[in-house]
């Protein structure tokens, strides 16, 4: 007897004998069954009909009941934050303010309106509860990996420059705030409140400014490492360390009712404060130059971080500062090794950012009720809240530069970026609204506030960016004639490995041309919501194996990393704005013969041809910009200068090249074989598609043949047909754009069998 069938034969037998044994004393334990459970089981379904009766009734229950509730609520809360995430992302807008936007629309002031019934079965008052409770929860860790977004380092290493700047946009919508809640105070404020307490929030929630969307604003402009987003930076982080600062005081004056009374929490905050800098941190310090990797960082470690942030908060908390300070202290005070503090905000930011923040926003949605500014004169109150908040920000920020020595343009970019909010605001307001400080019609308000400033950041870039366009345009124009008798390629890539054999392609196709060749090397990644801190090591990895290449063939290469949230409109946008002479892009995964490529374009095709292609769907729904043509006609028809579509067939070097000629428009290929065979000292052979009986046929077969005697190593082909045999022993192949399009119609089983090959636009 096999191995198998005796494995077969004791599995049955286990079955057989220990399922006869069960069933024994099921029906042995029936006769001990007591009167109750007796006439339970007569109440019993007796029929199908029955039993489906019951089964609606239990499914009633479960969808009603507490666990049901919530976690209904957490899926339409992550789709709605998603959907309008992405649409506000699509007219250039952080996704954050569409979160907050999703927010308000499932709250009171758009679903309690329109659909109340909805409104009540979904976030039933009861339920509301546990929905603060998370979201409090996802803002402590949120706020753990701002602490750790924060470098102290270079927070010192730019102060003298930033100080007056951070400083001054702080102070001034402080004291703004503080004179517009002396006039509305009277008249808006609760009763019970004390005017310091409201006075003091309001002077907070006008000054806060959001460092994470700042640094997202930042990254998706491409100005991380320019002088202007460095100084931005570090003046957000400055100021949000003096905002937080400033709040746990104002949260401690405000629980205590009096400055006096506060004495005691802010003595004990200062305390704690100097114990987590001078004791925790140095401590901190050691364990992050020991553990700086993912092989040692163990779950021992990680739980020692989470009970450290949990004791920081819980300290804050009950110091009367409120825990988001202890959890923001934490961040701070955690080791200065970027790798650990990449490692700690992989692990919480994905959760808090995904799964907690967008309960927070909808958190606050149901405490925004816009129809509570039901009167003109709460309207009014409202546009001058905005106002006052955007004077006080925008302007203090944009003269402090200016006296600092900032130019007017980086002043004015310094202010619109200062400007912006985002969750920080809603932070502030929440912790105002929870302790009563704040009345829901001045927390509306103040929402607004944020929503506005935060969203006017983007086209207020844009506006300053149009009124200098002019001057950049003339400097464009002096760096060009600068720049005369040199050859621009801008070389974009997406997965590292490519890099380097793209590289390789550029180099062999325009290193021997008439002009010097300037090489940059784009890679951008998809995204704006990428965290500042993981962009170094992606920049570093991506460029790795391109700038191994470079050394490896003497010539200089300057590389560019951005993120993007349109990889293809960016890239044009690049190659138009800087007067790139050509551009050189890989084709993606659709023309791909790697066996995961090809897998996932086969699995995409049948799944397309299974689903969609009955309702005669366009394939571009189902490949947004994955396809081959789709992404070369974007490229050629946006971009003002030459187009290369690289496909990778294992190139290494183009030693056996075969051109394609298709119509007499395709002769311009010829220049670029030229080039090639003179660095390459390849041998060409060119195939020619067109009818010589047809116009101009004759005349492309008479600027071949002079282009073979005039280049030794050309000769032109006897075929006049693409087939599979054809490509065999060539190693590189240049074809127009135009043609590609009709051979990859009409000869597609051909193109299979294809080398390494560049789509050229004239």
């Amino acid at each position: 007897m096999g191995k198998r069938t005796k494995s077969i034969a004791f599995y049955l037998l286990i079955i057989l004998v220990f399922g006869s044994l069960m069933y024994f004393i099921a029906k042995e334990g029936e006769n001990h069954q007591v009167e109750q459970a007796v006439s339970s089981l007569r109440n019993s379904p007796r029929n199908l009909q029955e039993g489906f009766a019951l089964f609606v009734q239990l499914l009633e229950e479960n969808i009603k009941s507490s666990m049901g509730i919530l976690l209904l609520q957490i899926i339409t809360i992550l789709l709605t934050c998603r959907l309008f995430g992405w649409l506000f992302q699509k007219i250039g807008q952080p996704t954050v303010i569409g979160e907050i936007v999703a927010g308000i629309i499932l709250g009171p002031s758009v679903l309690g309106h329109l659909l109340p019934s909805v409104s009540t079965f979904l976030f039933p008052v009861e339920s509301l509860g546990n929905i603060t409770m998370l979201s409090q929860f996802g803002l402590i860790l949120f706020m753990f990996a701002i602490g750790m977004e924060l470098n102290l380092g270079e927070v010192r290493s730019k102060l003298k420059e930033t100080i007056v700047i951070s400083h001054t946009s702080t102070i001034v919508p402080f004291f703004c705030g503080m004179l517009t809640a002396y006039f509305v105070y009277d008249k808006y404020a609760d009763k019970g409140t004390p005017f310091l307490s409201f006075a003091l929030f309001v002077g907070i929630a006008m000054s806060i400014t959001a460092f994470p969307v700042l640094a997202r604003i930042i990254q998706e402009k491409g100005l991380t490492k320019t002088h202007l987003g460095t100084i931005s930076l570090a003046s957000a982080a400055n100021g949000d360390i003096t905002a937080w600062c400033l709040l746990a005081v104002v949260i401690a004056i405000a629980q205590a009712g009096t400055m006096l009374s506060a004495i005691y929490n802010i003595l004990f905050s200062i305390l704690y404060i100097t114990f987590m800098f001078m004791a925790v941190r140095p401590f901190l310090r050691m364990i992050g130059h020991v553990y700086h990797n993912k092989e040692v960082i163990d779950k021992g470690l990680v739980a020692f971080i989470f009970l450290l942030l949990v004791s920081s908060s819980y300290l804050t908390e009950i110091l009367g500062l409120h825990a988001l300070f202890g959890a923001f202290i934490a961040g701070v005070v955690m080791p200065d090794n970027v790798k650990f503090r990449k490692i700690m905000t992989e692990k919480v930011e994905d959760v808090s950012l995904a799964l907690f923040l967008p309960l927070f926003f909808v958190s606050t949605g149901l405490r925004t009720e816009i129809g509570l500014l039901n009167t003109p004169e709460l309207w009014w109150m409202c546009l001058i809240f905005i106002i006052v908040a955007i004077i006080g920000k925008f302007g203090g920020a944009m003269f402090a530069a200016r006296v600092v020595g900032e130019s007017w343009r980086d002043s004015l970019y310094i202010g619109a970026l200062m400007n912006t909010r985002g969750l920080m605001e809603l932070v502030v307001l929440t912790i105002g609204y929870e302790m009563g400080i704040l009345t829901p019609s001045v927390f509306v308000i103040l929402v607004l506030m944020t929503l506005i400033t935060t969203f006017m950041t983007t086209p207020l870039i844009s506006l300053i960016k149009l009124c200098y366009r002019t001057h950049d345009k003339r400097m464009e124009q002096k760096r060009q004639t600068t720049t005369e008798g040199i050859f621009k390629v801008l070389l974009s890539f997406g997965r590292a490995g490519n890099g380097q054999i793209m590289l390789d392609v550029a180099y062999q196709m325009f290193s021997q041309g008439k002009n010097k060749l300037d090489l940059t090397a784009l890679h951008l990644t998809v995204g704006s919501d990428v965290n500042p801190l993981h962009t170094d090591n992606f920049e570093e990895v991506s460029f790795g194996p391109i700038l191994y290449g470079a050394k490896k063939l003497g010539i200089h290469i300057q590389t560019r990393y951005e993120v993007s949230n349109n990889a293809g409109l960016d890239i044009c946008d690049i190659v138009n704005n800087e007067g790139f002479d050509f551009l050189l892009v890989g084709s993606g995964i659709s023309m791909s013969d790697m066996p995961d490529d090809i897998a996932a374009n086969r699995y995409r095709e049948s799944f397309y041809n299974r689903f969609f292609k009955r309702f005669k769907a366009p394939e571009s729904w189902f490949y947004p910009g994955a396809l081959l043509k789709d992404k070369t006609k974007m490229f050629i028809e946006q971009s003002h200068c030459p187009v290369g579509v690289f496909v990778n067939r294992n190139f290494v070097k183009a030693t056996n090249i075969i051109v394609i000629i298709g119509t007499i428009e395709d002769l311009f290929l010829l220049n670029y074989v030229r080039t090639l065979t003179r660095s390459t000292h390849g041998l060409t052979n060119i195939l020619n598609l067109s009818n010589p009986s047809v116009p101009g046929g004759e005349m492309i077969e008479n600027e071949i043949a002079r282009f073979a005697d005039t280049t030794r190593q050309a000769s032109l082909l006897r075929e006049r047909d693409l087939t599979p045999q054809l490509f065999y022993g060539y190693n590189f192949m240049l074809i127009s754009y135009k043609t590609w399009n009709d051979v990859s119609e009409r000869r597609k089983e051909a193109l299979q069998k294809m080398p390494s090959t560049l789509i050229l636009s004239k």
